[in-house]
């Protein structure tokens, strides 16, 4: 398994955040609106940004678990020697 960086630790958590969020819109209660002391669909531009980094994070590692890993090769059968 791959050391997670900074901006995958980063991404986690905000892709975690958006998912929270959307769990809790069940119940008319919008995390990030709260945060920025708005009521629930109200939007501020700090919103907008929150909102706007969530799915780029989402983007991120959609587009990282479709990559292939770097340092992790396929162990290959070796044929023996004659």
């Amino acid at each position: 398994m791959q050391k997670m960086n900074a901006i995958d630790w980063l991404a986690m958590i905000l892709v975690i955040v958006g998912g929270l969020n959307w769990g809790l819109v069940i119940f008319k209660f919008d995390l990030v609106a709260a945060v920025f002391g708005l009521k629930f669909g109200e939007v501020s531009l700090g919103s907008q940004i929150v909102y706007a980094l969530v799915a780029l994070s989402a983007l991120y590692m959609l587009l990282k678990a479709f990559m292939k890993s770097g340092g992790e090769k396929p162990v290959q059968p070796t044929q023996p020697t004659v």
